[in-house]
């Protein structure tokens, strides 16, 4: 069974299960859950834990060990197995198999995991958690998420501020949840509870975002050239080598070339996307950047991406991280003045 983040607590009272699977990369949200489940487990009697971590070199008999040995001083205990890979191997997959099978008694199971794709969800071993236990898909807090989310965390410290500084907050500690947890909790020593004006969360929440190559490529699609300019300095600080970045950029400006023909062609839109992996929110994004560019103004840019693979390659002079905000800036302002396609 497949729950969302939010309903576990829900789940925790109406019904323990005996085995809970979390996934997903963030790590933040992962340890809270994973520390709800076993403080629930905890007052339920489960008072022994077991901590296995199964890296290339777990011994996966370890687990049916585990399950099958029964606790002298306890009836009821914890199995936490964390799979840092994500990828348990042949061997492991068919452990995590038998031992769902026959779950053991009076054990509750927690299995923690990093992002599993569509390939790995689907294979046997995963589906085996599925069917078996509460799995929960932890997915990170999206940047247009991230403000209210810092609202409800200093809700809970009984502080509030105004939009702006909430804004303000989520730019500085985008990409980068733990950090800002404790930045929020750095408010509550610094300040008392009441209302937090925008020059007190300036002055105390440090710039600790973290960005990566496709929130530049976003950026870039939203015609945000504010954002893009801060995240391009941001890539920089961090030492994020240009010849990624151009690379990340250039995919996105072909795809949006793709599109364009295939839209001139007559092909549906959805064909397109799908044929191009687009999922989710991203396909309004995407689409919105075809109808905003022109087909020359997206040769443009791939003319001037080879320029900046020159440079970076050193052989053409210039600043390769001045031409690639140029590149964005570009883009970014060009795409107000176009309207395309509207299908």
């Amino acid at each position: 069974m497949r729950i969302k983040l939010e309903q576990l607590s829900q789940q925790l009272q109406q019904h323990s299960a005996t085995l809970y699977v979390l996934f997903g990369n963030e790590p933040l949200l992962i340890q809270e859950a994973a520390d709800s489940i076993r403080t629930h487990a905890q007052r339920e009697g489960y008072t022994e834990r077991v901590v296995l971590s199964a890296d290339q070199h777990f011994d996966w008999s370890a687990l049916l060990t585990a399950g099958s040995n029964l606790s002298l001083f306890s009836k009821r205990r914890i199995i936490d197995l964390r799979i840092p890979s994500g990828k348990p191997g042949k061997e492991g997959g068919k452990s995590l198999e038998a031992f769902c099978t026959a779950l053991p008694a009076d054990t509750l199971t927690l299995v923690t995991l990093p992002r599993i794709d569509k390939q790995g969800q689907a294979s046997k071993w995963f589906k085996t958690l599925e069917a078996c236990g509460v799995v929960i898909p932890v997915y990170a807090i999206e940047r247009q998420q991230l403000p209210q989310w810092i609202e409800q965390r200093l809700s809970h410290q009984q502080q509030t501020t105004d939009p702006p500084a909430l804004q303000f907050f989520a730019d500085r500690v985008e990409g980068n949840l733990l950090a800002a947890h404790h930045e929020i909790q750095k408010l509550a020593l610094l300040y008392p509870s009441g209302h937090l004006t925008l020059e007190q969360i300036k002055t105390a929440v440090l710039d600790v975002a973290r960005y990566d190559a496709f929130q530049l490529a976003d950026a870039m699609l939203a015609a945000d050239a504010a954002r893009y300019a801060r995240i391009l300095n941001g890539l920089q600080g961090e030492g994020t080598p240009p010849l990624v970045i151009l690379a990340t950029l250039t995919e996105q400006i072909r795809q949006l070339i793709h599109l364009h023909q295939g839209l001139a062609r007559g092909q549906a839109a959805a064909q397109l996307l799908q044929a191009g992996r687009v999922w989710g929110d991203r396909q309004k994004l995407v689409m919105t950047a075809v109808r905003s560019l022109s087909l020359p103004q997206l040769f443009q840019g791939i003319s001037k991406a080879a320029a900046i693979d020159r440079i970076i390659k050193g052989v053409e002079l210039g600043d390769a991280w001045e031409a690639l905000l140029q590149l964005g800036l570009y883009l970014t302002l060009h795409s107000r003045n176009y309207h395309g396609f509207t299908r």
